[in-house]
């Protein structure tokens, strides 16, 4: 009923669209938000003007400015895909005298950088001049790029700037013009041109621009950088070595289109267009990727944008399509080929120049980057182009934002498809992992018959876990991920937003099944990186002779529960705010010790090292009292179906071996397995066959010797000195 409501509701949404207003954000945030702390000295709000969000920001009862947030006027959706809202304050000269990042879900937290970093450069951008970002095309400032956070950075600025010259715009202020009394173009597109002949042609006429840079280029440019550092990690490659060699084309002009593409291409790029929309193809070759990947998990591709006077775009991963091949004659080799489509509501004028930002990054820590900039200009050559009367800009139609939104579905599928087929290598590599260790579960009375075999196999796999899963391919799961997966079933599940990061999804998936079959130890003992480092830490540990620690079981016992008392802490936490969750859920050393490979602010990085110290002397310390995850996957592991490990009616009556080796303690006195704490290590199943260990093997193998010697040696056979035993031997 509730889906159904829902869709009721969009349908309802897309046919009948709200008046802008109605859906404003700002009278919530102008309640939360006292004008004091937005703008200093303010000491109250006028009434929201009813023909545009924004709100007078009063002193003594006069107007010193106006307040906006800034999803009112731009998309603000940053990497987490949800929006970005920022309470912003101008001055009638057009300058931002008050900002306030107030909502945002971006999961910068978790990949360890600080909310009031964030924050701070918020604050930087009191005092920018709008007038000024108008006549830069929105580049008049330096955008202070925070390594880690460069697509949530990126949008915050372009969202700021973007939101602020509309709204500077639409109530004039600082002398700026409103878009509604812009003059319209004086060109527009000539249908009518001749298709270029070859790609020399296009490069010589203008139609193809280029951005070339080679690495003594790029060195100069970080050189030139007030951090030393750029310069001390500069590219090595010879100087004339080609770094990036971009060219661009306007292919939504037909003529352009027709040469770069074909006829057949050219089709189905016009049924991907919108009314108003335009397309970009931009290809690359050389050491650096106008592309990167952070679009792969972002949505965004932070390394290119679009500026034209004070507009800029940004492309999504639902404007983009990569390009199979290229028509034009003649045409250089390429190791990339993109199509970016820019969206109807932008504002984007063909006929008139523009330029593409492309940004260059460089490492200077194992998590710090520094950035320059560089730009591929474009203009259209003349004979795409004719002259028309100066008209109003037709306005944009109101279905334009609804057909986005019903591309967007289509879109994602097409870019979790497109991810899935670059992680190839990696989906490899997890299969076979996987592949192995159902084998050796399935058949694990033959993996473990010898002892030290199986000691060695173990140790390698774990660290295959850790130094591969982890460390290279980031595949540890967390608890965040359920409570994302709550949220999703709360708000509206999406198999799309889950199968964008294929190994985690494989994972999960894998994890899924085994808890039928074996419970949570196929994950919690092989599968995941913290645990693997903290058992193979043990085993160095044990090498040197560091004491191990049992715990009486009373207390051990009673220290079971801690985990999921930590599980239900952050399931409640999640229920009233996944941001805060996400803060508590650091309880989780994965980000630090395994995605960051300790590369962190000294407090986390002291948190995982004194868990990992733990482990030296209590084995999987972190995994038997701590973990959140462990727990959460224990519940739904008491549906598993099968009882794989083998006992004997002797064990924990009287012999205690397994429950005294047992590396988790998970074997009560009473020999009995418990399945919430069994990670499936087998040393079980090695001890339950061991013919040195195991009472029960070695009272068989003496009967069985006893029976041995009590047979005769040659049964069946004359003996020795027999009258028939000559014969027999003939």
């Amino acid at each position: 009923m509730n889906t159904l409501v829902r869709l009721i509701l969009v349908v309802l949404a897309l046919l009948c669209p709200l008046p802008a207003l109605a859906q404003s954000v700002l009278p919530e945030w102008l309640g939360k938000v006292p004008a004091a702390e937005l703008v200093e000295g303010a000491d109250g709000y006028g009434p929201i003007r009813e023909d545009l969000p924004v709100a007078p920001v009063l002193k003594g009862g006069e107007t010193i400015g106006w307040a906006f947030v800034t999803s009112d006027f731009v998309g603000t959706t940053g990497y987490s895909g949800k929006p970005i809202h920022t309470l912003v304050a101008v001055d009638p000269q057009a300058r931002i005298i008050g900002m306030d990042l107030v909502k945002h879900s971006e999961p910068i937290v978790l990949i360890g950088i600080p909310e009031a970093k964030i924050k701070a450069l918020v604050d930087s951008y009191i005092g920018l001049d709008l007038v000024a970002e108008a006549n830069s095309g929105g580049t008049a400032h330096d955008v202070d790029i925070i390594s880690g956070a460069t697509v949530t950075v990126m949008v915050i600025d372009d969202s700021i700037v973007r939101s602020g010259l509309k709204a500077a715009r639409a109530l004039g202020l600082g002398g700026l013009q409103a878009e509604s009394a812009a003059q319209g173009p004086a060109f527009e597109i000539n249908p009518d041109a001749p298709v270029p002949a070859s790609w020399m042609e296009m490069e010589g006429d203008g139609t193809l621009r280029r951005l070339s840079l080679d690495v003594g280029q790029v060195n100069a440019a970080f050189a030139a950088l007030d951090d030393k550092r750029a310069a001390e990690r500069a590219l090595t490659e010879a100087p004339e070595t080609t770094f990036i060699e971009m060219q661009a084309a306007l292919v939504s002009v037909p003529a352009i289109g027709e040469a770069m593409l074909g006829e057949a291409e050219q089709a189905n790029l016009q049924n991907w267009l919108q009314p108003g929309e335009h397309a970009l193809v931009v290809v690359g070759r050389g050491l650096y990727s106008f592309k990167g990947s952070g679009y792969v998990r972002g949505g965004i591709f932070d390394r290119i944008v679009l500026i034209q006077d004070d507009v800029s775009v940004r492309f999504r991963d639902r404007q983009h399509r990569r390009l199979g091949s290229i028509a034009a004659e003649g045409h250089p080799e390429f190791t990339e080929a993109d199509l970016f489509k820019i969206p109807a509501d932008v504002g984007f004028d063909p006929t008139k120049p523009f330029r593409i930002q492309l940004l260059v990054q460089r490492e200077v820590g194992p998590i710090e980057k520094l950035f320059t900039t560089f730009d591929l200009g474009y203009q259209l050559p003349p004979q795409y182009l004719r002259a028309v009367a100066a008209t109003a800009p037709a306005e944009v139609p109101e279905v334009a934002a609804a057909v986005a939104d019903r591309e967007e579905g289509a879109a994602q599928a097409e870019l979790w498809k497109r991810i899935w087929t670059d992680s190839k290598l990696k989906i490899a590599v997890l299969g076979a992992m996987l592949a192995v260790l159902t084998g050796v579960f399935f058949f694990q009375s033959f993996a473990v018959r010898h002892e030290r075999r199986f000691y060695w196999f173990r140790m390698a796999y774990l660290a295959v876990t850790l130094v591969v899963l982890g460390w290279m391919f980031n595949a540890q799961l967390s608890v965040v991920n359920l409570m994302a997966l709550f949220g999703s079933l709360m708000t509206g599940f999406s198999w799309q937003a889950f199968l964008l990061d294929p190994l985690t999804f494989i994972l999960w998936f894998s994890v899924a099944a085994a808890l039928l079959f074996w419970g949570r130890g196929a994950y919690c003992g092989w599968l995941c990186p913290f645990g693997a480092l903290q058992e193979i830490t043990n085993h160095i540990a044990r090498k040197l002779r560091v004491p191990q620690w049992t715990l009486p079981w009373g207390l051990h016992e009673r220290l079971w529960p801690v985990k999921y008392m930590i599980f239900l802490g952050l399931f409640g936490a999640s229920l009233v705010s996944i941001e805060q969750a996400e803060h508590l859920a650091e309880v989780e050393p994965f980000k630090t010790a395994i995605i960051l490979k300790f590369m962190r602010a000294w407090p986390f990085v002291a948190y995982a090292a004194a868990l990992l110290i733990a482990g030296l002397f209590v084995e999987r310390f972190y995994c038997r009292y701590l973990c959140p995850l462990g727990a959460a996957l224990a519940i739904p592991a008491r549906l598993r179906m099968f009882d794989w490990l083998k006992r004997y009616h002797e064990c924990g009556n009287p012999c205690q071996t397994c429950a005294h080796e047992c590396p988790v303690q998970s074997i009560h006195p009473t020999g009995e397995i418990n399945p919430n704490e069994c990670i499936n290590c087998l040393h079980c199943q090695v001890l339950y066959q061991s013919e040195t260990k195991c009472p029960v093997v070695i009272r068989k193998l003496k009967r069985r010797e006893k029976l041995a010697e009590s047979t005769p040696p040659t049964l069946g056979r004359p003996p020795a000195g027999h009258p028939n035993a000559a014969r027999t031997a003939v």
